[in-house]
């Protein structure tokens, strides 16, 4: 590998957390380096026409200027990502510095070192494929995803752009080289290597119709039906020219697609026992579907109306069963993904529910005062990518903890071999185990004062 480019990986982190944990993850791994390596010709090729996809810590695009690029634009569905990407950023910047002033002072003609930088889009559009002969793509395990990627780059990069897509050959499946022949005309894969190996795409074909994403789909499912008819109403009383159901808008790279997933499902089917939130006095509605982040300035009228979290939003069903369910309250949701939250904006939309989406870290960012919140519903991920990893779910409990007001609910579906209850107890409060199927457990957590003794004492 060039010095240049190691010295870059050396100094990267896998941030937030310092690579010590054992357990843990690394900053670039042999997927990265494969990709990097295998890249390094054609970033010197065309240094102004690379793209990075699905970097995790930012070793791609970092990586890719030191190879050569002088400016990288790049797109992470994750907002952990993006804050990974400017901390290694920050911290290698002198590294990158330094290795293009003396490749510039040992070029025949000396000049000055040419700038170098990296340009973030928030989601996957023309513009960040106009002109590019170089995609560098960390594999995604959706094949949604996977398709939704591989028809932007071959509808909107260069005609001989090169796609190299790297991933775990354990990751890997045929289907993925099926997805990219889809959209180009060669698809090849490269050796494997340290247990990783590369597929290459080129020549985007022309014969392609239109984009397959975002994709929408009306969910009819009885849990669904059940869930979104508010309390005390009268069976019945709906309208009759509204078709029952709820439409559902998903991005590929958006956790189950258009469909509803047995954990969501099996939240909706204990409706029935969810809070009857206060009858507030209504007033006019002033919060609309907002992907671009909080405002500093809390949701006006917030005191009138109770307020109804869906975090971890996901294509923001459960949001939207919120804002059905409970026409007067304030609604918001949040998720890490881009994907996620464009999907769930939509979906509120699709169902005329007024709310917030936020992007953000596990609900750090909701624009609504500590203990303000009377129900927070919680279908926490217990993946990160391919890896088993329970740490979003716990910063999430800690969230619901700090934004529900006391007596407020946060009623979480999880896969019962996790054993929550006692992380749920530490962080919101008395925990009660609501229900149980063959895979996910349901419990009803109602937040209390920490000086409570049934917290404190457990």
């Amino acid at each position: 590998m060039n010095p240049e480019v190691e010295a870059v990986l050396a100094r990267l982190q896998p941030y937030p957390e310092d690579g010590s944990r054992a357990d843990g993850p690394v900053a670039a791994d042999a997927t990265d380096r494969l990709l990097l390596d295998e890249a390094a010709a054609l970033v010197q090729e065309h240094p102004d026409g690379v793209v990075v996809l699905g970097d995790r810590f930012g070793a791609l695009t970092l990586g890719a200027l030191a190879s050569g690029a002088h400016q990288v634009r790049t797109q992470m569905d994750a907002v952990t990502a993006e804050a990974a990407l400017s901390a290694n950023s920050r911290r290698v910047s002198k590294v990158l510095w330094d290795g293009r002033a003396r490749t510039a002072a040992s070029a025949p003609a000396p000049h000055e070192p040419a700038g170098l930088g990296f340009t973030q889009y928030d989601r996957l559009e023309p513009r960040l494929f106009e002109g590019a002969r170089l995609v560098l793509l960390r594999l995604p395990t959706s094949l949604a995803e996977l398709t939704e990627i591989a028809e932007h780059v071959a509808r909107y990069a260069d005609p001989a752009v090169t796609l190299l897509a790297g991933g775990r050959v354990k990751h890997m499946t045929h289907a993925m080289n099926d997805v990219l022949g889809a959209s180009f005309a060669q698809v090849g894969a490269s050796l494997a290597r340290q247990k990783s190996r590369l597929l290459i795409a080129r020549g985007p074909r022309a014969d392609v119709g239109p984009l397959t994403y975002p994709v929408t789909a009306r969910l009819t499912d009885r849990e669904i039906l059940d869930a979104i008819v508010p309390p005390g109403t009268a069976p019945g009383s709906a309208d009759p020219d509204e078709p029952a159901g709820l439409t559902v808008v998903a991005h590929g790279a958006a956790f189950a697609g258009a469909t509803l997933d047995h954990g969501t499902r099996f939240l909706l089917a204990q409706a029935h026992r969810w809070p009857h939130l206060s009858d507030l006095q209504v007033t006019p509605a002033t919060s609309t579907s907002d992907t671009s982040g909080p405002s500093d300035t809390p949701i006006p009228g917030m005191d009138a109306h109770p307020v109804a979290v869906d975090l971890g939003c996901g294509t923001g069903i459960l949001a939207a069963v919120l804002g059905l369910r409970y026409p007067t309250a304030h609604v918001l949701a949040s998720d890490r993904s881009r994907a996620a939250c464009d999907s769930a904006a939509a979906t509120l939309a699709a169902n005329g529910v007024r709310g917030r989406v936020v992007r953000d870290d596990a609900g750090a960012l909701l624009p609504i005062p500590d203990g303000s919140a009377d129900l927070v519903l919680l279908n926490p991920p217990f993946h990160d990518r391919a890896a088993l990893s329970t740490d979003a779910a716990h910063r999430m409990f800690a969230t619901a903890g700090r934004v529900l007001r006391d007596g407020g609910e946060l009623w979480t579906v999880f896969n019962t071999g996790l054993h929550y209850r006692r992380a749920l107890e530490r962080a919101v409060g008395p925990t009660e185990h609501v229900a149980q199927d063959r895979r996910f457990s349901v419990t009803r957590s109602v937040r209390k004062l920490l000086t409570d003794m049934s917290v404190t004492g457990g």
